[in-house]
């Protein structure tokens, strides 16, 4: 019979497990969305803005960060759990048997059974105040002889309302982790719209990297066919006789070198395009992963080019640089943490008023003998008694615990303090800092801008001199040699004009990272709640 019992209690111990693990939810992860609109044939046809959109849309990075938000979210209501009502209720029914020694004890064997039920409220309020109120009720019966009410009922109901006065008295002390936790919420809010800007901003640069390769990589195939054409023309040269066989040899050799090039490039952009196809998570989704990339932003700059205030520039970013706001909220939790911090110095006292109501009921039994039953009753008459007040119990208590020494507390005082002043350097030199990226990110704006406009001069005249050098050859005045190193100019003279063009187009997005504004130019912002 033991055994049965315990293999019962086994399966019923297996069942819950079992219905607790399938309770809980398997967690989903959000699919990669937003490229339909993108496709157009057989390839994905992207803007600046596009990219932006979908790598905020599906990069797992983002979705990262993003959860330290929801964690914050959920600290803000943990902070209320000290607030939270608490109802307990509880029912004890005990059944004794004991000899006696004594006449008094009303029985040879003394039995009795006793039941017990008990509701209990309590809550705490944001001034410190604890309110507590219990309301129970035991029924006793028993053998002995001298019992007045047999089975009787005693209840009570007790009223409690304990107020501190000096140490965690009021709102501001009691509702403190309330208000730190709501800020380190704006806090971690302005940390996920620095990690934005950051993302943003990578995204930027991979897509203009990709735009750098692919147009690297034409102007490259452009050397190539010129060397190509090179080539041909000393071919024609060498079968008509104009030229000697071991001339033919130098073109061949530059072609072969330069289609080594291409061949490089080619990689390099597969690479880097592997890189963004990731960046933007279009390798979550199937269709998307096998699409061609078409990035039709030119490096070209399109708008007139910028003129960079300096000074403008510097207030507008310590003014709306999140990582400068998330310090600013910091702050305040230290000042918040400080004047707790000196309130836990201060004595403990504290008042409690208190009221209790009482009543009895059950069967009246005769004093005399046999014993008869005089009034019958129960449970109604005790409630009845109680809630008429006609026995109460009332009382003030007052308590002070004034320790001669608190090291805790000064302690505690005294990293306030310290967490408080680390924390304004720390707003300073942040602030440096962000002066100094808007300086530096000037500085670069500024270097592209002359970079681009002194390529540009360096591309015409690199083309001027392929023309002359190639009209020199075809006259028989000029060596090929020449004429192949006039073309490995003009490849490296388009190729510096390129990487100028797309580093204007990264300084331009630089500075807006350095002063805030990526997010405004891309019309992006962070939601309140997070879901």
């Amino acid at each position: 019979m033991q055994r049965c019992k315990v293999a019962a209690w086994v399966i019923v111990f297996a069942l819950s497990a079992g219905m607790t693990r399938a309770a809980l939810p398997r967690p989903t992860l959000a699919r990669a969305r937003g490229f339909r609109k993108y496709i157009v044939g057989d390839t994905l046809r992207l803007t600046l803005a596009d990219a932006v959109r979908l790598m905020l849309l599906n990069n797992s990075s983002v979705r990262v960060e993003q959860q330290n938000v929801k964690q914050a979210q959920d600290a803000v209501t943990r902070a209320y759990a000290p607030f939270d009502p608490l109802f307990v209720s509880g029912f004890s029914p005990t059944r004794e048997t004991q000899p006696t020694f004594s006449q008094l004890s009303g029985a040879s064997t003394l039995s009795s059974l006793s039941q017990s039920a008990e509701t209990r409220f309590q809550q705490t309020f944001s001034t410190g105040a604890q309110l507590q109120t219990g309301l129970s009720a035991t029924r006793t019966s028993s053998n002995s002889i001298f019992n007045t009410f047999n089975p009787s009922v005693f209840s009570t109901l007790n009223i409690s309302l304990t107020q501190p006065l000096l140490r965690n008295f009021g709102r501001f002390v009691n509702r403190a982790p309330i208000v730190i936790a709501e800020r380190n919420l704006d806090q971690s809010r302005l940390q996920f719209e620095e990690e934005i800007n950051d993302s943003m901003l990578q995204a930027i640069r991979q897509y203009w990297q990709v735009v750098e390769d692919r147009e690297q990589l034409q102007v490259l195939q452009q050397s190539l066919r010129a060397a190509k054409a090179s080539y041909e023309y000393d071919q024609r040269a060498l079968q008509l006789g104009a030229l000697s066989p071991l001339d033919i040899y130098q073109s061949e050799a530059e072609v072969a070198t330069r289609r080594v090039a291409v061949i490089q490039a080619q990689y390099a952009l597969k690479q880097d395009e592997d890189q963004f196809r990731m960046l933007i998570g279009a390798d979550l989704d199937a269709q998307a992963a096998a699409l061609k990339l078409d990035l039709v932003e030119p490096s070209k700059p399109s708008k007139p080019l910028l003129k960079p205030h300096l000074k403008r520039l510097v207030q507008e970013a310590l003014a709306s640089r999140p990582d400068l706001k998330a310090l600013e909220s910091q702050l305040q939790n230290t000042r918040t943490s400080l004047r707790v911090a000196q309130n836990r110095l201060q004595p403990d006292l504290s008042v409690t008023a208190l009221y209790a109501s009482n009543g009895l009921g059950g069967n009246e039994l005769s004093s005399t003998t046999p014993r008869t039953i005089l009034a019958h009753g129960g449970i109604g008459d005790a409630l009845g008694q109680v809630f008429g007040f006609g026995f109460p119990t009332y009382g003030v208590s007052v308590q002070l615990s004034l320790p001669l020494r608190n090291h805790e507390a000064e302690a505690d005082l005294a990293d306030a303090r310290v967490a408080r002043e680390q924390t304004l350097y720390t707003i300073r030199h942040s602030q440096e800092q962000v002066a100094l990226d808007v300086k530096n990110a000037v500085n670069e704006l500024e270097q592209a801008k002359l970079s681009m406009a002194a390529a540009q001069v360096a591309e015409h005249l690199a083309e001027k001199n392929v023309q002359a050098q190639q009209e020199e050859y075809e006259l028989g005045s000029g060596l090929m040699f020449l004429v192949l190193q006039a073309q490995t100019q003009l490849a490296q003279a388009e190729a510096s004009l390129v990487s100028a063009q797309v580093g204007y187009q990264l300084a331009v997005a630089t500075l807006e990272h350095a002063t805030g504004g990526l997010l405004e130019r891309f019309h992006v912002q962070i939601a309140r709640t997070v879901p």
